[in-house]
């Protein structure tokens, strides 16, 4: 009896040249348009004009707000309906201002020019005063160039600036400027601004002082940074010389910022005094949280623990001489952090004496407190999750949550007072209207609405006295007419259960997007701590065009230590960073593939900062699920990022040692041979520093592996302007090439095979037939330099061949089976025939398809002459040496690893009888 790895070789003789044809020359090219209009370009990706817009406006009393529009700025009376000219075109470009900030007397307007970014929110300035009584700027103004903060009193004119890191103070636009701290220095002491890290992970704002309600008081902030630890990297620029770049950095377990809070007397700017740290937390490590007036003589500071796990929110009186602390209230977190990033901020009542704050209940969902004398009691609950306090009037308070239809990734804007519970956004729009958002008026009696999904976004003004919509402020219908006559792409939502969790995930499909089709699959992925990509918002940009142009569907999904539902499902990785954020997003993988309309040769993940290490986690885990992926700007050990960052999710690293370890991609570097990996970063990221890149690039050339990198010279953590649209283009190119790549490798591979096998078959000098059958595979006595008929096959110009066997290939099953074949011999399998003509294990459940048994009938019917006249003309062509190397371009196909393992195998086999 013939083997069958005999038959697969006689399959081959002729199967080769069918599938050179049969395999799609690209896995991401476009399929044929189902219609004449356009797919979503990458062009239109960058287009400003093909997002959607939103309405900008500040109010600046319960009936007034200020918008800009044209280069001017309107005054808009919502009683009145009237709008006013407010600040003209000419009034900005006399100081080529961007931007602008009013006094509270509206009697001055502070004009921003020449702005120049330094971290994310931090920047340097110039601000020019503007009398708009008097129609001009106010000459001679002693505020310097490069400020770095700059802040109107919440009552008349006053205002207060920080220069060279120290804080100033005017009490009007003439008055002079006086001085209020003198130790400010570089990277060293600032005071009134943050440092880099309460920066970034703490204030997530430039400010660091805080004016009390009336004005009479600043208090702010310094930050001691001489003990922290520089980090460096190079600034390449445009001169002989790069210069290096120094920032104090605190990494996990090294010194922290040490900081005070200070209060001073405006009117008199010598008369400071300080906020003293509550006594449980003056002898350890401590961040300041939040700083909170109530009154001119009163304000809540919250205090944190350095694990951050542990707080108190402290309010202090001032007694004339100093502030004394007066009530507080403690709150601990024995199984994760406190708050969802930093602590919320309190939001104080009417009574100037309670507060709400957001917290977890006793359940472990985040609700609304109402805090009395530092009791906390909640006013909202279930197994759903306030987000944000939006604003509290005499008898309400007005929020936004997520307890609508049980979906985490909504969102609504509710009013609660002691009788009623009120869904102020529900009804509005409705199922293309569920993540809204309000932003409301000094006393509530109007609000901005928008809606930023599922639908196409919309902003409405709304009076809140009546609960009804005066009118819509943005409709987003010049968006929606530009995108009519665009294959747009579609989202889909739903849920998996994963480790007993009911977890969220969204699709974006392709237009017209067939079940019953395959489709590659990208996983977009965050899954940060708090995270959440699966919601309701609508998004165009990078995803939409590779849903609709190339016809890949995008999905994202929030694993264990996503946000917004509960504390159980966020705190599963508190102490364990990379494990099941990582673990969660290879299982949703495995489940959207058997949805049945995903291929699984075909699944690639990508991510941006912690989405890049979660990316470059998922490709080391050696899942094989992924065949690609791309990481931007990743974390590749947390020993290398910011302290409170990591150690509010991993504590320090003397007390959380092993999960440090077994969480760095660079232990996993040899499970990256099976993968391909891109892998982005700037040089000049102040955030994830180049360094973590570097980390992970010195891992993969240690183990040698191969992989592509690209740099993006002094671009930060965002990498913006001309880097922003190169990285998503090269994305692209990556993904589309990987696939084409594999394309060519099995061309490659075929067309070798195709060359050599007519030679191994003559070697052997026996026919290759099944035992009892009267077909055999006969010689072919035509030469390689004669002209022959191909019947039905034709050969084309490029060298491909086509004939009626090409819809056997183009059939899923077949193309799954031809791989077996060229898997078979390596897997070390061993198959037996039975008399039926089926075989044992696997390859029965190929052979089983009716489509391939027509297939191989076909080949032994009257295809193998053929195969063998073609084996003979690619003989001709190459020559067998008796090391086995051949002649010719052969030597290319025979690079292929697979190849030489097949070939070997072939050549080293012997029919069975022999």
């Amino acid at each position: 009896m013939v083997s069958i790895g005999k038959l697969i070789l006689g399959v081959f003789g002729v199967a080769v040249v069918v599938i050179l044809i049969a395999v799609p020359t690209a896995i991401f090219l476009n399929e044929e348009q189902a219609d004449n209009s356009r797919t979503f370009t990458l062009e239109d990706a960058f287009n400003g004009t093909l997002k959607p817009t939103s309405a900008s406006l500040q109010w600046i009393s319960d009936h007034e707000y200020l918008h800009r529009a044209g280069g001017f700025v309107f005054l808009q009376d919502v009683l009145t309906g009237q709008s006013s000219t407010f600040l003209s075109q000419a009034t900005f470009d006399e100081r080529s201002a961007d931007h602008y900030q009013l006094s509270a007397d509206r009697k001055y307007v502070a004009f921003r020019s020449h702005y120049s970014k330094i971290w994310r929110h931090s920047f340097l300035a110039s601000y020019s005063l503007y009398d708009r009584e008097l129609g001009e700027y106010i000459k001679p103004s002693d505020l310097p160039d490069e400020i770095q903060y700059f802040s109107w009193a919440p009552e008349g004119n006053k205002l207060a600036f920080v220069w060279k890191n120290n804080v100033y103070v005017k009490t009007s636009p003439g008055s002079p400027a006086k001085q209020v701290t003198f130790n400010g220095e570089w990277n060293l002491i600032l005071n009134g601004i943050p440092d880099w890290v309460y920066e970034e992970e703490m204030f997530s704002s430039n400010r660091g002082l805080w004016w009390s309600p009336g004005g009479k008081y600043v208090a702010y902030a310094e930050f001691n940074d001489t003990g922290v630890h520089n980090i460096e990297y190079t600034w390449y620029g445009y001169y002989q010389y790069p210069t290096t770049v120094s920032v104090p950095y605190p990494k996990p377990g090294t010194p922290n910022p040490i900081v005070k809070l200070f209060v001073v007397d405006t009117d008199n700017t010598t008369t400071i005094t300080e906020v003293v740290v509550p006594a449980l937390f003056s002898s350890s490590e401590h961040y300041l949280a939040t700083v909170t007036w109530v009154t001119d003589e009163r304000i809540a500071v919250q205090w944190l623990k350095r694990v951050q796990n542990h707080l108190i929110l402290q309010i202090y009186n001032f007694n004339g001489l100093k502030w004394d602390p007066v009530e507080a209230l403690e709150v601990k977190s024995e199984k994760g952090w406190i708050g969802r990033f930093s602590p919320p901020e309190p939001v104080f009542a009417a009574d100037k004496k309670s507060y709400y704050l957001l917290m977890s209940d006793t359940k472990k969902y985040k609700h609304i407190h109402h805090v009395v004398g530092g009791t906390a009691t909640p006013i909202t609950s279930g197994k759903w999750e306030a987000v944000d306090i939006l604003k509290v009037t005499e008898d309400s308070v007005y929020y936004s949550s997520n307890q609508e239809a049980g979906q985490p990734g909504g969102r609504n804007v509710y009013k609660w007072t002691k009788e009623t519970h009120t869904c102020l956004t529900c009804a509005i729009g409705g199922d293309n209207c569920q993540y809204n958002s309000a932003y409301f008026s000094h006393n509530a009696s109007f609000y901005r609405m928008r809606c930023s999904g599922p639908g196409i976004p919309f902003d409405a003004l709304m009076d809140n006295r009546h609960n009804k919509e005066i009118h819509v402020l943005q409709d987003n219908k010049a968006f929606s007419r530009l995108i009519s006559d665009i294959q747009m792409p579609t989202m889909s939502r739903g849920f998996l259960n994963v480790a007993g969790h009911k977890l969220w995930y969204q699709m974006l499909l392709p237009p017209g997007f067939d079940k019953s089709k395959k489709y590659p699959l990208l996983i977009d992925v965050y899954a940060g701590p708090c995270s959440q990509k699966a919601d309701f918002s609508y998004r165009v940009g990078w995803d939409t065009y590779l849903a609709s142009t190339e016809k890949i569907i995008v999905a994202s999904f929030d694993g264990r230590g996503s946000g917004y539902q509960g504390d159980e499902i966020m705190h599963a990785i508190y102490k364990g960073l990379g494990t099941y954020e990582v673990e969660d997003q290879i299982t949703a993988a495995r489940k959207f593939i058997e949805k049945g309309y995903i291929d699984k040769d075909r699944v690639a993940i990508w991510g941006w900062s912690y989405g890049g290490y979660v990316t470059s986690m998922v490709l080391g885990s050696g899942s094989g699920v992924f065949k690609c992926g791309m990481a931007v700007a990743p974390v590749s050990k947390w020993e290398y990022y910011d302290s409170i960052y990591t150690e509010r999710y991993m504590m320090e690293p003397s007390q959380n040692s092993l999960a440090y370890t077994n969480s760095t991609v660079t232990e996993r570097a040899k499970n990256f041979r099976a993968v391909q990996y891109l892998l982005v970063h700037g040089t000049a990221d102040d955030n994830v520093h180049f360094q973590q890149a570097a980390e992970i690039s010195e891992a993969l050339v240690e183990a040698q592996v191969d992989f592509e990198a690209m740099w993006y010279t002094d671009k930060d953590h965002g990498l913006t302007g001309a880097a922003n649209k190169h990285v998503y283009t090269h994305m692209s190119h990556f993904l589309k090439s990987k696939e084409e790549e594999k394309v060519r490798t099995m061309r490659s591979f075929l067309a070798g095979i195709l060359l050599v096998v007519g030679f191994v078959q003559s070697s052997w000098q026996v026919p290759l037939q099944e035992a009892g059958d009267s077909s055999s595979f006969e010689a072919d006595n035509t030469s390689a330099d004669e002209p022959r008929e191909l019947s039905d096959m034709e050969k084309h110009s490029e060298g491909t061949f086509s004939n009626d066997d090409s819809k056997y290939l183009e059939d899923r099953k077949a193309q799954d089976f031809v791989q077996w074949l060229m898997n078979y011999k390596r897997s070390g399998a061993e198959e037996k025939r039975h008399a039926d003509g089926t075989f044992t294990s696997d390859v029965s459940s190929y052979l089983k398809d009716q489509l391939i048994k027509d297939f191989v009938a076909r080949l032994k019917a009257g295809q193998v002459r053929r195969a063998s006249q073609m084996d003979r003309r690619g003989e001709a062509l190459s020559r067998r040496h008796v090391d086995g190397s051949f002649t010719s371009d052969v030597n290319k196909v025979l690079d292929s690893l697979a190849a030489k393992e097949y070939l070997l195998w072939v050549m080293t086999s012997k029919p069975s009888g022999e």
